[in-house]
Protein backbone atom coordinates (compact mmCIF):
# COMPACT_ATOMS: atom_id res chain seq x y z
CA UNK A 1 0.00 0.00 0.00
CA UNK A 2 2.90 2.33 1.16
CA UNK A 3 4.62 2.08 -2.61
CA UNK A 4 0.78 2.13 -4.26
CA UNK A 5 0.83 5.75 -1.89
CA UNK A 6 4.32 7.27 -2.91
CA UNK A 7 2.70 6.83 -6.49
CA UNK A 8 -0.47 9.11 -6.23
CA UNK A 9 1.26 11.65 -3.90
CA UNK A 10 2.58 12.96 -7.05
CA UNK A 11 4.78 14.27 -4.95
CA UNK A 12 3.28 16.38 -2.08
CA UNK A 13 4.91 13.76 -0.01
CA UNK A 14 7.74 11.54 0.54
CA UNK A 15 7.26 7.80 1.53
CA UNK A 16 10.16 5.99 2.78
CA UNK A 17 10.11 2.40 4.67
CA UNK A 18 12.84 1.20 6.97
CA UNK A 19 13.39 -2.37 8.11
CA UNK A 20 13.38 -2.03 11.81
CA UNK A 21 15.10 -5.61 12.30
CA UNK A 22 17.99 -4.24 10.44
CA UNK A 23 17.85 -0.72 11.92
CA UNK A 24 17.52 -0.98 15.28
CA UNK A 25 18.85 2.11 16.31
CA UNK A 26 16.10 4.18 14.51
CA UNK A 27 13.74 1.60 16.22
CA UNK A 28 14.50 2.68 19.17
CA UNK A 29 14.84 6.04 19.05
CA UNK A 30 11.79 6.25 17.65
CA UNK A 31 10.07 4.22 20.33
CA UNK A 32 9.10 1.52 17.91
CA UNK A 33 7.76 -1.15 19.11
CA UNK A 34 4.86 -2.47 17.09
CA UNK A 35 5.04 -3.16 13.85
CA UNK A 36 3.38 -1.65 11.42
CA UNK A 37 4.08 1.87 12.68
CA UNK A 38 3.84 4.71 10.35
CA UNK A 39 5.76 8.26 11.67
CA UNK A 40 5.08 11.56 9.57
CA UNK A 41 7.28 14.28 9.22
CA UNK A 42 7.15 17.81 8.34
CA UNK A 43 10.44 19.86 8.49
CA UNK A 44 12.78 16.97 9.64
CA UNK A 45 10.25 16.78 13.08
CA UNK A 46 8.13 13.98 13.86
CA UNK A 47 4.49 15.31 13.82
CA UNK A 48 2.24 12.84 13.86
CA UNK A 49 2.29 8.66 14.28
CA UNK A 50 0.11 5.99 13.06
CA UNK A 51 0.09 2.61 14.47
CA UNK A 52 -0.97 -0.96 13.84
CA UNK A 53 -2.80 -1.71 10.41
CA UNK A 54 -5.43 1.07 9.06
CA UNK A 55 -7.28 1.56 6.35
CA UNK A 56 -5.53 3.48 3.40
CA UNK A 57 -7.80 6.37 3.08
CA UNK A 58 -7.02 7.04 6.75
CA UNK A 59 -2.95 6.85 6.19
CA UNK A 60 -4.17 9.70 3.16
CA UNK A 61 -5.78 12.32 5.44
CA UNK A 62 -3.17 12.21 7.85
CA UNK A 63 -0.74 13.01 5.27
CA UNK A 64 -2.65 15.19 3.66
CA UNK A 65 -3.66 16.95 6.99
CA UNK A 66 0.28 17.33 7.70
CA UNK A 67 0.65 19.16 4.56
Amino acid sequence: MLDQLAVESRGRYRIAKLNVDENPRIASEYQISSIPTMLIFKNGKLIDRIIGAVPKQVIVDRLISSL
